[in-house]
């Protein structure tokens, strides 16, 4: 096919079709588009006829790709990244009076903690976008990167798509939370011996805290694991049971309470949040705008800087 062909191709097919690759279902390939499910179909029924193969079988309630879907897939991808772009990049943004929405991923304790001081300096900047967060963690980041449910994404943050671009942009520490009135810094054995509540998304009873005590020889008892941090000072507020968590997480914590921050008696690792966003938006106009500011204003002014 020679570029001059191109002009018969309708290039939303190519938009359904690298959707179906990523939901495998028509039904959620129509909701993710905001289209109706017979319009879909029927667009399946053309990219068939186009590239001359099944595409995608039904496989009980999935739609399995072809081998030929498969190798379309790794091709196209790239190029509709280019066609994006470079369609953005000739677009301005103006904050002031810009409609944008804006598709945001977020852990738990990004969301809990820093999303609020966020929220109010986008609202002074650019009132009229819209933010929808969806709740990210390292495992769930990538494949909502990739099929582009997402643009951005601020997390602990490990293996990306190919297409993803990472920057470190907050260090994070590990601080020690306690609901007690009792005076002074706990100990070490005093740290040991209380009960622990630790937020796991998987239900973990162990964490990167086990794994620096037992380098010591040492352990704690976790009674409770909470899937997010929201609630866990009401939780712990009134007992003496201890937990630990990034320090501005603490800090939100403690600003309701009840509750008081001091350093851990376990010297812990250091960490640092991550954002990541999508290769093919790295020079759109808005989507920098965005990470500027999530960098100022949910980073630290070293990383940001």
């Amino acid at each position: 096919m020679n570029r001059n062909d191109l002009r018969r191709i309708d290039f939303n097919l190519l938009v359904v079709f690298e959707t179906l690759m990523h939901e495998r279902s028509v039904t959620k390939t129509a909701e993710k588009l905001f289209l109706g499910q017979p319009a879909i179909s029927a667009a399946l029924v053309r990219l068939r006829t186009l590239f001359n193969d099944e595409l995608f079988v039904r496989t009980g309630r999935t739609m399995e790709p072809t081998a030929r879907a498969f190798e379309i897939f790794a091709m196209l991808t790239p190029a509709l990244d280019s066609i994006s772009t470079a369609l953005s990049a000739s677009q301005d943004f103006d904050p002031a009076t810009a409609t944008n929405v804006f598709r945001i991923g977020l852990s738990d304790d990004v969301e809990f903690a820093l999303l609020p001081q966020f929220l109010r300096r986008i609202r002074t900047e650019a009132p009229g976008v819209v933010l929808v967060v969806r709740r990210v963690n390292y495992l769930l980041a990538p494949g909502m990167l990739s099929s582009g449910e997402i643009s951005v994404a601020v997390s602990y943050l490990d293996e990306l798509p190919a297409n993803a671009k990472k920057k470190a942009v907050r260090r994070v520490r590990g601080k020690l939370l306690r609901a007690d009135t009792a005076p002074g810094r706990l100990t070490l054995d005093e740290y040991c011996a209380r009960p622990h509540a630790i937020v796991s998304f998987a239900g973990d009873l162990n964490g990167y805290v086990d794994d620096a005590l037992a380098k010591i020889g040492r352990s704690r008892k976790v009674v409770l694991a909470v899937p997010q941090f929201n609630g866990l000072g009401a939780l712990i507020a009134g007992t003496d049971i201890l937990t630990t968590v990034p320090d501005y997480a603490a800090q939100h914590l403690a600003s309701f309470g009840g509750l008081r921050v001091e350093d851990h008696p376990v010297e812990l690792p250091g960490g640092s949040l991550s954002m990541a966003w999508r290769g093919a938006q790295d020079n759109d106009p808005a989507e920098k705008w965005l990470r500027s500011r999530i960098a100022m204003f949910v980073g630290d002014e070293e990383l940001s800087a």
